[in-house]
């Protein structure tokens, strides 16, 4: 059956992308663990641009604290301390009623991660520690499934995907979670525009990835500071060549296997 993308007119007609990815993005398919700065403003980009399935995962309720920094909630969700993944699927499916929204009240763990990855078609990351994103880096190559993986603090971030047999995966970079030295969004602080940055490099890299131009995923890591204007490009394509990743080369799924 032919679908109406007229609504999708401005980014058809954009040539790389055209009628036949925006055909493959409604076909596909994501899940978003962790709905909060990042995972709130990826939700709707993804949404506006036409997903066609979205899985919402997460186990917090709406703050007023969140607001400054989180799409999609209002006052009201948090007065009414609203779970984070309805209050979001309340307003993509406003948005977007083409979307299928899923809604998953849960916490990114060894025991879930299996579940809550299943039958999508890129992971996404919307998490806020190194623990949960090793995790979702297992499962990505344990099912050979892209994710994106970015992390914001202050007015820095890093965004990159993560494409198993094309880019270096997150282990070939980091060994081990990072130890926590204190410093989270709690203690340093961060800057909306920042979060809003970094999921919107985010959704792009999902978005490559879902209309089927690969090619153009996982370049390079992006890493910016949108405080001093600084952008740099890190090439890591020689990590990629690396005998030794425990994960991607030695396929040990420590973070989510017994």
């Amino acid at each position: 059956m032919n679908q109406d993308f007229s609504r999708y007119a401005r980014q058809v007609i954009f040539k790389p992308f055209g009628e036949e990815g925006q055909r493959r993005l409604a076909d596909s398919s994501a899940v978003i663990v962790g709905v909060g700065g990042l995972g709130s403003w990826v939700a709707e980009l993804l949404v506006r641009a036409g997903i066609g399935r979205l899985r919402l995962v997460d186990d917090d309720y709406v703050d007023l604290t969140n607001i400054h920094r989180q799409s999609l909630f209002t006052e009201k969700d948090a007065k009414e301390r609203t779970l984070k993944i309805n209050a979001a699927a309340n307003h993509l499916r406003e948005i977007n009623s083409n979307c299928e929204i899923e809604t998953v009240f849960a916490r990114i763990d060894r025991l879930t991660a299996n579940r809550l990855t299943e039958d999508v078609d890129v992971i996404i990351d919307g998490t806020d520690n190194f623990p949960a994103r090793f995790i979702l880096n297992d499962c990505a190559i344990k099912k050979s499934k892209p994710w994106v993986f970015a992390g914001v603090l202050g007015t820095e971030a890093q965004v990159m995907a993560i494409v198993p047999g094309k880019t270096p995966c997150l282990r070939c970079m980091l060994d081990s979670p990072p130890a926590c030295d204190g410093q989270t969004c709690r203690q340093a602080g961060v800057l909306g525009p920042a979060v809003a940055m970094a999921a919107a490099v985010e959704a792009s890299e999902a978005i490559k990835i879902l209309s089927g131009n690969l090619d153009k995923a996982g370049q390079c890591l992006l890493v910016f500071d949108v405080w001093n204007n600084v952008v740099k490009q890190i090439d890591v394509s020689k990590l990629n060549k690396n005998p030794d990743c425990p994960c991607c080369v030695h396929k040990n799924f420590e973070f989510i296997e017994p």
